[in-house]
């Protein structure tokens, strides 16, 4: 029984890393280990850092997994591997766990191969079994919010020709990670909530964000009065006799702001014991914008099963939100709360606004499409599937590089959203209906006549899947996609390591011969899957024509 629920367990990267390195290290008591600390014990790594995945072409050829030689120089003595040890690692089994198929000691250290057949067998010829790879391994109860300062009232309401291409970004990013967030289970918030059928909603829609709103009619002064009585009985305010002092930034209160209420932020970061917070942030004095970006935070987690506020923002403005956060904290607010910081966006040699941009990817795009289908672009279908390669594209310019990173645009290149290239948009999207259409067109023939159908996966042998590229598909993006939804989570919940929350967003990827053609409609009908998965993380529907 044992033994079945293994073999139906999803395989996973870290549990195989995670055994290889315990079969590795196996009894460090026989001697073979020769490291030691200071004060004479022996230290050794730890299983999962023994042990890394190989992903490039290249090394794929000979070898899956490489504990290099270093590592093996730490563990026994003039790096020599045991006889004993080679045979646990290449006998290494267990739930989760790749198949071994050999291995030994080379220039780089010792080499793994998995049994790369029963891999393809147990991902794609098991029913049902694809699904645990689409999807994350474990299932949160928890509710979070995502609060996007680039969406908040300050003098006017934001509108698309106002917001910048880097608020844009925080934007998409913030969306993203309520997908992905949702895909864990997690109950997700956005904040702030917009009115209804503004500007900035329609706008939001042509990108396929679905934001929180509000009738135009709402009002919340009550809320933020009550928000300011708050502020003015917490024990972090600082009262007139203490005007003068250095605040926020360096500069010093100006006597304008008598009657204003000021809050000593340094007291709140050091008295409750909280890490990451610029060392500068000092005293702040109250704004109506500050009342009412709090007093939205306060509704969105007004739940009481909240337990994390995510606020996603430029690193032009984290130090201001860092401040909101601390004066929400000085109202009383107990949630445990994480910044997620965006690099800035560049377009040397010209500025736009996040309309303009939109406006000339999507200029780019029906000029691409004319150009490659002639007079077929044409009618509401064409206008539907330029508006998803649009938003397909933008999303992808703004997020496939690590959020921390600047973003540079070159909007003046002729072809820019060009079909070209695996990371961009068009790219993914074109594949996508590549896909759909290959099934299509071979279920219509299946109906015809013309083809047989295709058989059940564990009738099939897949040895017949040889090629490096078949094999690079499965071990780069299938088997490791559960793993990458779980990241996000993780992080989320990762207690320590200061207020900022780092994500791998960008990561987000897609007759004797019948045997060998069933395998890999199986493996393309598996990558469709994988598609249709990943945009739903990036709120895009598949294109299922072009």
């Amino acid at each position: 029984m044992e033994e079945v629920e293994a073999a139906s367990c999803p395989l996973r990267i870290s549990a195989t890393v995670r055994a290889l390195g315990a079969a590795l290290r196996g009894n460090q008591e026989n001697g073979q280990a020769k490291s030691r600390s200071n004060d004479g014990e022996r230290l050794f790594p730890e299983p999962e850092k023994l042990w890394f995945k190989e992903s490039s072409a290249k090394n794929l050829r000979n070898r899956d997994f490489l504990s290099p030689s270093t590592m093996l120089n730490t563990l026994f003595m003039d790096g020599q591997v045991p006889p004993c040890v080679l045979s646990r690692v290449l006998s290494l089994h267990g739930s989760g766990v790749l198949p071994v198929s050999e291995g030994g000691v080379v220039g780089e250290g010792l080499r793994v191969r998995v049994d790369r057949p029963a891999a393809f067998r147990s991902v794609l010829g098991e029913h049902g079994g694809l699904e645990g790879y689409l999807k994350a391994s474990t299932q949160k109860e928890a509710s979070v919010v995502i609060n996007c300062p680039a969406l908040h009232t300050k003098t006017n309401a934001p509108t698309a020709k106002t917001l910048t291409l880097g608020q844009l970004r925080t934007i998409l990013l913030a969306d993203h990670m309520g997908a992905l967030l949702r895909r864990q289970g997690f109950s997700v918030s956005f904040c702030p909530k917009l009115v209804e059928d503004s500007d900035i909603i329609c706008f939001l829609e042509t990108l396929g964000v679905d934001w929180s709103t509000l009738p135009a009619s709402w009002t919340n002064e009550n809320g933020e009065q009550r928000m300011r009585e708050e502020l003015e009985k917490c024990q972090y305010q600082e009262h007139d006799s203490e005007k003068g002092r250095r605040v926020s930034g360096g500069r010093r209160e100006s006597d304008e702001s008598d009657g204003a209420i000021r809050i000593n932020l340094t007291r709140v970061v050091q008295e409750q014991g909280l890490m990451g917070y610029d060392p500068s942030i000092g005293t702040c004095t109250v704004q109506q914008e500050n009342l009412a970006h709090l007093t939205q935070l306060k509704l969105a987690a007004s739940d009481c099963t909240v337990t994390t506020v995510i606020h996603v923002t430029s690193c032009q403005d984290e130090f201001r939100q860092q401040q909101i956060a601390m004066l929400w904290r000085a109202s009383g607010a107990t949630h445990k709360q994480r910044f997620l910081v965006c690099g800035p966006v560049k377009t040397p040699g010209c500025q736009l606004t996040a309309a303009q941009y939109l406006q000339l990817r999507r200029d780019q795009m029906k000029e691409a499409s004319e150009m490659k289908y002639g007079d077929q672009v044409e009618g509401q279908s064409w206008d539907d599937i330029i508006r998803v390669m649009t938003s397909a594209t933008v999303r992808f310019e703004l997020l496939s590089t690590v959020h921390t990173s600047p973003v540079t645009l070159d909007v003046h290149r002729e072809g820019s959203v060009s079909t070209k290239g695996p990371r961009g948009g068009v790219f993914v999207m074109y594949n996508c209906a590549r896909l759909h259409t290959l099934f299509d067109s071979y279920k219509r023939g299946v109906e015809k006549g013309l083809y047989p159908e295709i058989p059940e996966g564990s009738q099939l042998d897949f040895s017949a899947l040889k090629e490096e590229g078949e094999w690079l598909l499965l071990f780069n993006y299938l088997i490791p996609f559960s793993e990458l939804l779980d990241q996000s989570g993780q992080a989320v919940d990762c207690e320590g390591g200061g207020a900022r929350l780092n994500i791998k967003t960008e990561q987000e990827p897609l007759p004797h011969l019948f045997n060998q053609m069933f395998c890999r409609l199986y493996l393309l009908s598996a990558l469709r899957e994988l598609y249709h998965s990943a945009l739903e993380t990036l709120n895009l529907p598949p294109v299922r024509q072009l």
